[in-house]
This record gives C-alpha cells, sequence and structure tokens, in this order.
C-alpha cells in the first residue's frame, strides 16, 4: 500500500503542474466563449475522459507505439510544439468578445464534441509535454507482473485525479470569469495566449535540440 501511494504520489506530483488544468481554464473559456455553461460543462467532462485514456495509454503502451512507428519523442515534441505555437498564435489574433456575435448560441452536442478531442484534449490540454512524461513513467515502472499490475493502478487514480480537475477547471471557467470581470479576462486571455506561444516555443525547442545534438557533426 505504501509503494502503491508513493507511486499516485508520483503520477500526481508530475502530470499535474504541466497539465495545469488551472492555467488552462482561461484558454478554454475563450474557445468556447459561445457556448452555454451547460453545454461547456458537456464539453469539458468529455475532455476530461479523453485526458485520462490518453494518459493512460500513453503511460501503459506509448514508449511500444512509438518504437513500433519509428516515432521518438523529440519528434513528437517538435510536431507537438509548432501545433501549440499555431494555436496561440490564433488566440493572440483572435478578436476581442465585443467585436464578435453569437455569444451563448445555441448549438448540437455534437458539433461540440467534434473538438473535444483536437484541439482542446491535444494537445492544450495533455500535450507533448504531459504524454512525454507519462511514457517516462511508464518506460521506468518493472515488468514484472506484480509490481506492474500496481504502476497501473497507481496510474490510473493519478491520472483520474488529474481528469477530475480538468473537468472542475474547465467545467466552471464561467464563474473566473464572473469573478474577474470582461476586460480581466481579456487581459488574462491574451497573457495566457502570449504563454502559451512561449511554452509551444520551449517544447519545440526541447525536441529540436535533442534531434540536433543526436547529429554526429555536433557530438561532443
Amino acid at each position: 500500500m505504501i509503494q502503491a501511494a508513493k507511486s499516485i504520489l508520483l503520477v500526481v506530483s508530475a502530470l499535474f503542474p504541466i497539465v495545469d488544468p488551472i492555467g488552462g481554464s482561461p484558454i478554454f473559456l475563450s474557445l468556447t466563449r459561445d457556448y452555454t455553461p451547460q453545454t461547456r460543462r458537456i464539453l469539458a467532462r468529455s475532455i476530461a475522459v479523453n485526458s485520462f485514456v490518453l494518459l493512460i495509454a500513453s503511460f501503459a503502451t506509448g514508449s511500444h507505439v512509438l518504437s513500433f512507428f519509428g516515432v521518438s519523442l523529440p519528434v513528437v515534441q517538435v510536431g507537438g510544439g509548432l501545433i501549440v505555437v499555431s494555436i496561440g498564435w490564433a488566440m493572440l489574433a483572435q478578436k476581442d468578445e465585443d467585436d464578435r456575435g453569437a455569444v451563448g448560441r445555441t448549438v448540437s452536442h455534437t458539433d461540440v464534441l467534434k473538438d473535444a478531442f483536437y484541439p482542446l484534449t491535444l494537445p492544450l490540454t495533455v500535450g507533448p509535454g504531459s504524454i512525454s512524461v507519462a511514457i517516462t513513467l511508464g518506460a521506468n515502472e518493472p515488468h514484472r507482473l506484480g509490481p506492474n499490475l500496481i504502476a497501473i493502478l497507481a496510474a490510473a487514480i493519478g491520472s483520474a485525479f488529474v481528469a477530475a480537475t480538468i473537468y472542475l477547471c474547465y467545467g466552471f471557467a464561467d464563474r473566473l470569469c464572473g469573478v474577474m470581470g470582461p476586460t480581466g479576462m481579456k487581459v488574462i486571455v491574451k497573457l495566457t495566449a502570449f504563454l502559451l506561444v512561449c511554452i509551444g516555443v520551449q517544447i519545440l525547442w526541447n525536441g529540436a535540440s535533442q534531434l540536433i545534438s543526436s547529429l554526429p557533426a555536433f557530438r561532443i
């Protein structure tokens, strides 16, 4: 039990700061500002479930899948970093809410859930950094049956905790808007979008630097 508790704490402490659902809630609210609160909570629940499945899949089979397709983690970081940069840049260039119409418009659940996985789950919530950490945690676990089952159970509990925080932060992001007010939310969204671009560049550089250092001419 002590080992399982340590594993759960390790998973949560490693994944929560990278997933950062608290910091991601303004981005989610900005991208779903036209939706009603109920529709937004349905979407948040779907994102939480997708995030849980993606984290568990990365933990259990991520390293094997990448190895099968011949894809390395630095390549995943470069590709994911480019996507994060493009989304952050689009948010910076997005018009303010006052210039947009149809706030609170009614949309069908099918239309809303189309974006639940991409881009709202991957890469905005569970991005290359989270996937890399989950894959690394899974690769470092013992491969004997007993300890491996305990590790997977601990990863499932830790990922479920992270997914629950995603639902709470995203599903009730409108409460944050009510506290901050329209002007405060605009400032937060623009700052967060800029930070998202910076995070994307950092992820891109982390992968690119590893790829560059692997070239024979750059080896020390």
